[in-house]
């Protein structure tokens, strides 16, 4: 088993990770910028490394002075937690040449999965259903217009190094081609360094339904089942669940073992998921379901998938890093209950969602769920990083009392003076679609408005706060 393990990460991922390192006897070492100094993480772990300037391209992007922070303290492995060079298959294997374990999957397994174009091609040679569409060497403008109108409108044009939504356009007419297609090549260059695209169909009612994948040295894979993540706001995730609503058993088994074969045709080795997307206009179907992209990586959602396993997914990735084979077979993993995850953040919801910078003056999260974060009471919502406070995970016997649950996480939650999407997130759990299972990656969009603009106080509830006001303590938060 690894002895000691550097976080190359900050954070609510950084805290998660060093929880069960402690857990498991594993001496941690935390990295950190300026302006983290006095972050959670670093007083978390039991040592901590200086690595330059706040700017994450200073600090948390610089693979040499990490890997220079993990050979300084004698760090035996490095963890990227997500984000940051999580992802990126050069920083995998410097780490693996330094002489150091590397807590993810092989760097060839990272590069085959990094581009959307080979990897749907590798996906589809497996047998894992893609979406239609054109993913060809020719970039030609008018062999891709030719292309789309053989798919037929409308259809997506997608940076093949894109992410988070950047590199992306939805063409609904084929008079708008021409313009679409060079305004996401731009993006696409400037964002990524590569102008090449693909094109496929777009999905009218598209649902965004993912699969946990696991896998082992020693040539075992498994699935943990899927998560939902189709409530999104610009791309973003905003509150996921496991299972999927509307999940028959048999459609479940097929998707998820599609995924496994995803990931056996990487020879993939340690967490993944392997994202789908669904056209959901007449529910579920197992060939209505497509392969998107495969993240290798721990995923922010990964808690529900805890939640509704009993497994502890970093606890795994610690110990196939280390060469063990994973810890359960696929027939002794099972779904119970019902989980659900909502991410708290530092934005104003009626001002865009602008973030919300500065000191956490009053801080109170709900003990009713379970909390992950990377910030207290007194700490500093900084403008370098994403501005999550808090992820807020639910379990219940059933979806419906998952929900409650969260809502009661969200109510009970006291933050300020930073303004949050606290309200968002609860107009939107209260939502009748989401309620009813009903869900697509559209309905933000379409309800936004009723979504983020606050309901107009009555004379009844400024009387209730008034009377708050007068039994306060000075120094409390109603002062």
């Amino acid at each position: 088993m690894i002895q000691s393990l550097l976080i190359a990460n900050r954070g609510e991922i950084a805290c998660r990770i060093i929880l069960t390192a402690r857990a498991m006897g594993i001496r941690t070492i935390a990295v950190y910028s300026d302006a983290d100094a006095k972050a959670l993480h670093v007083r978390s772990a039991d040592e901590a490394v200086h690595i330059g300037p706040s700017a994450a391209r200073e600090s948390y992007l610089v693979g040499e002075k990490i890997i220079a922070a993990a050979k300084a303290t004698g760090a035996e492995a490095i963890h990227p937690g997500y984000g940051f060079l999580s992802e990126n298959a050069e920083f995998a294997q410097a780490v693996i040449d330094a002489g150091l374990v590397w807590v993810g999957p092989k760097p060839a397994s990272i590069t085959a999965m990094g581009l959307k174009d080979a990897a749907k091609k590798l996906m589809a040679e497996a047998g894992v259903p893609v979406t239609p569409g054109y993913m060809g060497e020719n970039q030609d403008p008018g062999i891709l217009a030719m292309h789309a109108g053989e798919i037929g409108y409308p259809v997506l044009i997608k940076a093949v190094a894109g992410g988070g939504g950047k590199g992306m356009r939805l063409v609904e007419r084929e008079e708008d081609f021409a313009d679409a297609l060079a305004s996401c090549q731009r993006e696409a260059s400037a964002s990524f360094g590569n102008a090449h695209v693909l094109i496929e169909k777009y999905i009218q009612r598209p649902r965004h339904i993912e699969v946990q994948v696991f896998g082992d040295s020693h040539g075992n894979i498994v699935h943990l089942f899927e998560r939902d993540c189709s409530l999104q706001r610009r791309h973003q995730k905003v509150i996921e669940e496991a299972p999927a609503p509307g999940m028959d058993e048999a459609t479940r088994a097929d998707l998820c073992a599609a995924a496994v074969r995803a990931a056996k045709a990487v020879d993939y080795v340690g967490a993944g998921t392997i994202e789908f997307i669904a056209d959901a206009s007449e529910g579920l179907r197992a060939d209505r379901i497509w392969f998107m992209e495969m993240n290798t990586r721990l995923q922010v959602e990964h808690p529900v998938t805890e939640e509704i396993t009993g497994v502890d997914l970093v606890e795994w990735q610690l110990r196939v890093a280390s060469g063990e084979a994973l810890p359960k077979r696929q027939d002794q993993l099972s779904i119970s209950g019902w989980a659900m995850e909502a991410r708290l953040y530092a934005e104003d919801p009626a001002k865009g969602f602008l973030p919300s910078i500065g000191r956490l003056e009053h801080l109170v999260l709900a003990e009713s769920v379970r909390i992950d974060t990377g910030v207290e009471q007194g700490g500093e919502v900084s403008p370098f990083y994403d501005p999550m406070i808090s992820k807020l995970i639910a379990h219940g016997a059933t979806r419906a009392e998952a929900i409650a649950r969260i809502e009661d996480g969200i109510d009970n939650s006291e933050v300020w003076p930073v303004r949050t999407n606290a309200g968002f997130l609860g107009l939107l759990l209260q939502h009748p679609d989401f309620v009813s299972g009903d869900v697509d990656t559209g309905l933000i969009g379409r309800d936004g408005d009723d979504l983020v603009h606050p309901p107009e106080v009555e004379a009844e509830e400024l009387a209730e706060v008034a009377a708050l006001l007068a039994a306060s303590p000075g120094d409390g938060p109603w002062s």
